[in-house]
């Protein structure tokens, strides 16, 4: 998580938007004012100075107070005869004294007697927009919220280009939006916050504050395409405007156009570029996993700035991204120094500690952070991750287990929030089960995601899947496909899944018919060409799978979906033997990701397996490993590595923690059978390369190398004649 200020969550996006637009009070006139009653020196202040009191305004002087009418009840139609205009600015008078009573003495009463003053004035003057403005402006300070906007919404009924009237009811919605936190009438709140200053931009179009502040409602609204015409608009008064720039940036960053967001900023001269826009260029380059680029961005912002903890945070995450680990502590550490109270500094660095396999550091790290912030589901999910990486798979099942415990509650009542972390917490604690092969338990739970609905009902249903299919319970893994389409009808992705499971159990035209008849020849074809590549590619038809693979790429338009592509790629040449390509494309994704896992996997076990590089392909699997060190087809990558290089000590710790993650995988029986055969367990041997074919046998074809299969065969037997042998020898 990163916490540059770019980064608006809706309050401080609010927050923003309320310094703009303000108003100042309604000023006296330049005349002087009559002598004001000595001012009573108060016994002390209220506890609440928005409260009015019951008793009224004493009668002005020599006058008695005639019951006291609001000022939007007053219209111009009254006869010249009935205004006095002299009383009505002697009870003004009165009114902004006791305002500024108000400021010094904090007297509830003041407050109280300055409204009625106010109103005294508009009997006198009920045609003044300078009144009605300045007891509508008071109402507000005063925290009379509602007969502010009453007061306000009069003037502007009289007076639509009144563009005092329309900035205070527009700060009023400001603060009311940021007050209400979500839900339907915040959306309605926005909208009136919208209409307002709408015609603010009207009555006042040359003025940049105004553009800015309406883009930002328009982002809060969604509404990103009147958002981008008046930050446009601000720059085109202001070209040098690093607000309007960076605003820009941001509304982009936020539809997901990384590289437009960085045109933007990167269109600012060297020499304007302050260390705020350097800062947010950092951050448009790491939502890119530009790393390289956002360390310098970041260097730079604070090379301007020493003391922007902001930029110091994003170079602290975009050197743990480019995988630098060792600075990236370092960098979190200074945070740390810099603000001690950053919980998220502590959190990033046990991070670090985990993934270096420094446990009691980590741990260690995350009680800092505990001691930070109260009830914070982040600090125990990390203590689960933290046992799961030691294999205390137990623990962390417990953990996740009272995480999912304590925000249990009707789904109905859930916030957003509650509902997304309850999604993580159930989705982590079915992988565990099944990393240690408690499939039904992993399945249950993994169902209970389902119920959430939305997004978290769709990774539900393939998390039970993939559940089965590791457990090679096909007939279930494809029922549930279609139990997912059904109750998810909308859903492509579903369907896609569906065809897979029917291409893989023999019904391949069937299959491709329908993840076919998902093509609308759009841009989010890209899903369906994918799913039709790796079926074809399951299928051996690889001219098939390039095909498809090469529409898909040329409707990637992110950098991941370009590394999602060279991936498959790498992959498919790989099982064709053509290994020269095959590395050229995982280094293409490592270029662009240098933590990516599966291709630090993939590149590391195609070396080790022909011997080639023994040392670089050691490396990169334990990379891969120390990115998810609990993975069983990466740890039975590093357990082959160490074989290859004749290290069989390392070689069977590492496949033995493999088994206990992947145990129906024959591939990491048959190296544990290499492994005690080169260490002369004939027996041990002979046993997992039986436990080999049995899973193979129990395989779909796609899953299978007849190579492998005759391989390993063939050394069985081969054992078997050596043990008869033995036998024969010990007898005789």
């Amino acid at each position: 998580m990163t916490s540059l200020s770019l980064r608006l969550s809706f309050v401080v996006l609010l927050s923003s938007l309320i310094g703009f637009g303000q108003t100042p009070a309604a000023q006296a006139p330049a005349t002087p004012s009559p002598a004001a009653p000595a001012a009573q020196s108060p016994d002390k202040a209220p506890n609440n100075q928005n409260q009015t009191p019951d008793t009224p305004a004493p009668p002005a002087k020599g006058k008695s107070a005639p019951a006291a009418t609001a000022g939007k009840q007053a219209t111009d139609s009254t006869p010249p005869e009935q205004r006095d205009r002299a009383q009505a600015y002697y009870h003004y008078s009165l009114a902004h004294m006791y305002e500024e009573m108000v400021s010094v003495y904090g007297h509830s009463e003041y407050a109280s007697k300055a409204i009625d003053e106010y109103k005294l004035a508009l009997q006198n003057d009920p045609g003044s927009e300078q009144l009605n403005a300045g007891l509508a402006e008071l109402y507000f300070k005063t925290g009379h919220i509602r007969d502010a906007v009453t007061e306000s919404q009069e003037i502007v009924k009289r007076d639509p280009n009144n563009l005092d009237a329309r900035k205070l009811l527009g700060r009023i919605y400001l603060r009311s939006i940021g007050d209400m936190q979500g839900g339907v009438q915040s959306s309605e709140v926005l909208k009136l916050a919208i209409e307002q200053f709408s015609e603010i931009v009207k009555l006042e179009p040359d003025k940049i504050d105004d553009h800015l502040l309406l883009g930002r409602l328009y982002i809060l609204n969604k509404d990103y395409l009147k958002a981008e015409g008046e930050f446009k608009a601000a720059r085109q008064l202001q070209p040098d405007s690093e607000e309007a720039v960076i605003n820009l940036a941001y509304l982009y960053n936020e539809e997901g156009d990384n590289k437009k967001a960085a045109d933007v900023l990167q269109s600012m001269p060297d020499a304007q570029r302050t260390g705020k826009v350097y800062a947010v260029l950092g951050y448009t380059f790491e939502q890119q996993k530009d790393y390289k680029r956002a360390i310098d961005a970041y260097n730079h912002a604070i090379d301007q700035d020493k003391d922007n903890l902001d930029a110091q945070r994003g170079l602290a995450n975009s050197l743990l991204g480019d995988n630098q680990i060792e600075a990236a502590l370092a960098q979190y550490k200074q945070v740390a120094d810099a603000d001690p109270q950053d919980a998220q500094a502590y959190i990033r660095m046990q991070e670090i500690y985990r993934r270096q396999g420094k446990y009691p550091e980590a741990m260690a790290t995350l009680k800092k952070a505990e001691s930070l912030v109260q009830d914070s589901v982040e600090i125990p999910y990390n203590e689960a991750l933290i046992n799961e990486a030691q294999g205390k798979f137990d623990e962390a099942i417990q953990i996740l287990q009272d995480l999912v415990d304590k925000n249990a509650k009707p789904i109905a009542t859930m916030t957003n929030s509650e509902r997304n972390n309850r999604s993580v917490f159930l989705e982590r604690l079915g992988t565990v089960y099944r990393e240690t092969g408690r499939n039904q338990q992993a399945i249950d739970t993994f169902r209970r995601m389902i119920e959430l609905g939305d997004e978290s009902a769709e990774r539900g249903y393939s998390q039970v899947i993939d559940t089965y299919r590791e457990a090679k319970q096909w007939n279930q893994a494809t029922a549930t496909a279609q139990d997912a389409v059904k109750a998810l009808p909308k859903d492509r992705s579903m369907r896609l899944v569906l065809a897979g499971q029917l291409a893989d159990n023999g019904k391949a035209d069937q299959g491709i018919a329908m993840a076919t008849a998902e093509l609308k020849n759009t841009p989010d074809d890209r899903e369906i060409y994918l799913a039709l590549s790796q079926i074809y590619a399951r299928l051996r038809r690889w001219s098939e799978a390039e095909e498809a693979l090469n529409k898909a790429d040329s409707l990637s338009n992110k950098p991941e979906d370009k590394r999602q592509d060279y991936f498959l790629r790498g992959s498919y040449l790989e099982r064709q033997k053509k290994y020269e390509p095959a590395e050229e494309m995982f280094r293409k994704v490592l270029a662009a990701d240098p933590r990516d896992a599966g291709a630090l996997n993939y590149l590391g076990y195609m070396l080790a397996d022909r011997g080639v590089r023994l040392e670089e392909a050691l490396n990169l699997i334990k990379k891969a490993v120390q990115e998810e060190p609990q993975n069983g087809a990466y740890l039975d990558s590093l357990g082959w590595a160490y074989y290859k290089m004749g290290n069989y000590e390392m070689a069977e710790e590492n496949l033995r923690r493999a088994m206990d993650h992947i145990s129906k995988d024959p591939t990491v029986h048959d190296h544990m059978g290499e492994v005690y055969a080169k260490t002369g367990r004939l027996k041990l041997a002979a046993a997992q390369w039986e436990r080999a074919l049995e899973e193979w046998n129990r395989s779909l074809p796609a899953d299978v190398e007849s190579n492998d299969v005759a391989r390993v065969q063939k050394q069985l037997e081969s054992t078997k004649v050596k043990l008869a042998r033995q036998q024969e020898g010990a007898k005789e």
